[in-house]
């Protein structure tokens, strides 16, 4: 069988340029959406004509021109979507829609996968304000893609490991902290870390395959289901150190949302979703959804000891 023609969109981000990277190491036809927003950005400028010298092909496309998502959604077999939800960075997710609308035009794409890679959604409809924002807007992406019924599956990737392993899930910081560290709560509830290219290397593998068809795929492989504290202890017996642990309580942290700047109380309330909920773990997986690891046992995923290692 034939490998999917595969467009990436946002490929010279952060998430972006890992996926175009697996889908080429997949041997897929890929396409990057070249947007003329990238104005005089010569980084990403160079990103991109890397990606070409390695076989990517460049599809000039704008969202303010549907003419030209139409035509390059055509070209193509599968849809994936990289933009940043990530308010500190940029927020750009309701622009989807328009590209759900070119796909439901064009009528050839046999699988959409929208930006989404963290929390699930559609598990998250009571968080916290004013962080519930980012959930609210892919279920609104979600009800687009499903009320024009295009075939689509949804990754929910949990914690980045470069946001959240090297600092210890500290905030303000992405290095690991040298004499003391925050604990939440007692530090014991469970997460998922993921690193970033196998979340890339999973979603790839879920494009063609019908088992993901109009589901969402979860990437918890069981060795990166861990607490704060088993992170931590990984870093300690790597090191050789022992860091002070100041815990902070439930009430005590959501206390910091006062006052704070609206980009980290949307992170403050995610952390506490996380960290003190469990809201990553404390669900089954239903018929509607499926679990990576266990589709593809192949891949060798990055476990977070040896994450760890890249900070020594």
């Amino acid at each position: 069988m034939a490998k999917s023609r595969v467009l990436v969109v946002g490929g010279t981000g952060y998430m972006g340029r890992r996926l175009v990277k697996a889908s080429l190491a997949a041997g897929h036809p890929t396409y990057i959406l070249r947007r003329p927003e990238i104005g005089l950005d010569m980084d990403k400028l160079q990103i991109l004509l890397e990606f070409k010298r390695q076989g990517a092909r460049l599809i000039d496309g704008s969202f303010s021109d549907h003419r030209s998502l139409v035509e390059a959604v055509k070209q193509v077999d599968v849809v994936i979507c990289a933009m940043s939800g990530v308010h500190f960075r940029s927020h750009n997710l309701l622009l989807q829609i328009k590209l759900v609308d070119a796909i439901k035009e064009a009528g050839n794409i046999k699988r959409f996968l929208p930006s989404e890679f963290g929390m699930d959604p559609a598990r998250m409809e009571n968080a916290l304000e004013p962080g519930r924002v980012s959930f609210v807007e892919k279920m609104r992406v979600r009800k687009a893609v499903q009320e024009a019924n295009i075939p689509h599956t949804y990754v929910s990737a949990n914690c980045f490991a470069g946001y959240f392993v090297g600092n210890f899930c500290q905030m303000r910081t992405l290095l690991p902290p040298k004499h003391k560290l925050h604990i939440y709560g007692d530090g014991n509830v469970k997460a998922v870390f993921m690193d970033e290219d196998d979340v890339a290397t999973y979603t790839i593998k879920s494009i063609d395959d019908p088992r993901t068809l109009n589901k969402t795929l979860y990437l918890r492989p069981p060795e990166n289901i861990l607490s704060q504290r088993e992170l931590v202890e990984k870093w300690e017996k790597l090191t050789g150190t022992t860091l002070e642990k100041i815990s902070i309580p439930g009430e005590d942290f959501l206390a910091l949302l006062k006052g704070a700047e609206f980009a980290e109380q949307v992170g403050l309330g995610h952390f506490y979703h996380i960290f003190y909920e469990g809201c990553l773990t404390n669900f089954e997986i239903g018929e509607d959804g499926e679990e990576a690891s266990k589709l593809y046992p192949e891949v060798e995923y990055t476990r977070m000891h040896e994450y760890l290692n890249r900070y020594l």
